[in-house]
C-alpha cells in the first residue's frame, strides 16, 4: 500500500540547508516511516546555489521567495534552515498558514521571539520541532535511557563544554554569525545552546546561573561577500558585537550543580562537544569527536570490576541503530538529522507533538537569555518562565 505523501519545503540552502536536505532524504530511505516525505520545494535566495543543492539532493523545485512558499496549498511541512534572525518571522507565518514547522537551532535570536513562536505553535496545535540534533546521536539518546532507568542514581553534577577554534585567526571575516543583529549571540547561541539543551535533556530544568561572556577579537575584516566560513575579508574593519566565549555556573531545579563552557577560540579544538554527568550510583561521559562511544561507570558493578567502561553504541537495541548498518559500523554527524527527522514524521503521522518542540527549545532560549543578563550584570540570575 502506498504511504501518504507529505510535501516538504526547505527554506535555506547553506550549510544547514544541506544538512537538512540530506537528513530528509535519508530519513525516508532508511527508516520505515508511516508517511513518505517528498522534497517538494527548496527556498534559496541565490538561484545558482539553489539549483546546485536541489540537483544534489533531489528537490523538485527552487523558489527564492519564502513568502510564496508558505502560501502554497501543496506544502504540508516547512523546514527552516536560515540565519537565526529570520527564524521567528518565517516560523510564525508558516504556522499561521497551516503548515507544520521544523526549525534549526537556536530557536530564535531573543527570548521574546522564542515565546512568540512557542505560543503560536501551541495556539495552532500544528506539529513543530527544533532541530537540536545532538539528542538524536545514538550515544546521547542511550545516555538519556540509562539516566531514566536510574542507573546513575540521583544526578548531582553536570559538566558541559562545546569548543571550536575557527575564530582564532583575527583575520577571519566579520560574517553574519559575528553580528548580534543577525546571530543573536555568538558562541553562546551557536554552540552553548547545544550544551544547554543537553543539560536540560539529561539532567532537568535549570533554575539559576552565574555567567561570564567575553569577546577576544573586537574588530574583524568586513567580508566582500558573506558566505559564512568561506567568506573573504576586505580591507575595512567592522565591530564584532557577539561573544567569542562564555562560561556559566548552573543550578538545576532538582538541586544538581553544573558548569557550561562554549567557545569558538579554543586553539586545536575542532568540534569538541563534551559532557560529563555524575550521580550517586554512577557517571557518564561523552565526546562528540568519538560520537559512537559512551563512557559509563557504575557502583552497581562488583567492587573488583568497577571502572569506566567504553560502550560502542552501534549494537541492535541501541537507539536508532537498527535503521542503519550491521553492529560495529559507526555513524557520523550527518546521521543525527535523519534520526531526528524520523521522530518528527512518526509524530506527524500519529497526530503527536515531536520532540524537542518549540516550547522545549524556548526553555533553552530562556537559559540563553539568563546567561546574557547575568554576564551583563555580574550577578546570579533566575531563569525566566516561558
Amino acid at each position: 500500500m502506498a504511504k501518504p505523501k507529505v510535501n516538504v519545503a526547505l527554506i535555506g540552502s547553506g550549510f544547514m540547508g544541506r544538512a537538512h536536505s540530506n537528513g530528509l532524504r535519508q530519513a525516508k530511505s532508511f527508516f520505515d516511516l508511516p508517511v513518505e516525505p517528498v522534497l517538494k520545494v527548496l527556498g534559496a535566495r541565490n538561484p545558482e546555489t539553489g539549483a546546485r543543492v536541489a540537483q544534489s539532493f533531489g528537490w523538485q523545485e527552487v523558489e527564492p521567495d519564502w513568502r510564496e512558499i508558505i502560501q502554497r496549498t501543496d506544502i504540508d511541512v516547512v523546514d527552516i534552515g536560515t540565519p537565526v534572525n529570520t527564524h521567528s518571522e518565517i516560523a510564525v507565518a508558516a504556522l499561521e498558514a497551516g503548515k507544520a514547522v521544523i526549525c534549526e537551532k537556536p530557536l530564535s535570536a531573543t527570548l521574546g521571539e522564542a515565546r512568540h513562536m512557542a505560543h503560536t505553535a501551541e495556539q495552532t496545535g500544528l506539529p513543530n520541532m527544533c532541530t537540536y540534533n545532538m539528542r538524536a546521536v545514538p550515544a546521547i539518546a542511550y545516555a538519556s535511557q540509562l539516566i531514566q532507568e536510574g542507573r546513575l542514581g540521583k544526578i548531582n553534577q553536570w559538566r558541559g563544554a562545546f569548543m571550536q577554534s575557527w575564530l582564532v585567526n583575527p583575520e577571519f571575516p566579520l560574517t553574519w554569525r559575528l553580528r548580534k543583529e543577525t546571530a543573536g549571540s555568538g558562541a553562546l547561541g551557536d554552540l552553548g545552546s547545544h550544551s544547554i539543551d543537553m543539560a536540560r535533556f539529561l539532567v532537568g530544568e535549570i533554575s539559576s546561573l552565574n555567567a561570564m561572556m567575553h569577546t577576544f577579537t573586537k574588530q574583524r575584516p568586513i567580508p566582500l561577500v558573506d558566505s559564512g566560513r568561506t567568506s573573504i575579508g576586505s580591507d575595512e574593519l567592522g565591530l564584532v558585537t557577539v561573544d567569542d566565549s562564555v562560561w556559566t555556573m548552573i543550578r538545576f531545579e532538582d538541586g544538581a550543580l553544573g558548569t557550561m563552557e562554549a567557545t569558538r577560540m579554543a586553539t586545536g579544538a575542532l568540534c569538541a562537544n563534551r559532557f560529563e554527568v555524575f550521580g550517586t550510583r554512577g557517571g557518564l561521559a561523552f565526546d562528540f569527536m568519538r560520537m559512537n562511544e559512551l563512557e559509563f561507570y557504575s557502583l552497581d558493578d562488583p567492587l573488583t570490576e568497577q571502572g569506566w567502561r567504553n560502550i560502542h553504541v552501534t549494537s541492535p537495541g541501541h537507539p536508532y541503530i537498527e535503521a542503519w548498518w550491521p553492529k560495529g559500523h559507526s555513524l557520523g554527524y550527518e546521521h543525527s538529522f535523519p534520526n531526528l527527522f524520523s521522530t518528527f514524521f512518526n509524530a506527524y503521522a500519529n497526530d503527536e507533538m515531536p520532540s524537542p518542540s518549540f516550547l522545549d527549545a524556548a526553555c533553552t532560549q530562556a537559559v540563553v537569555d539568563a546567561i546574557e543578563r547575568s554576564a551583563a550584570n555580574s550577578l546570579w540570575v533566575e531563569v525566566e518562565d516561558v
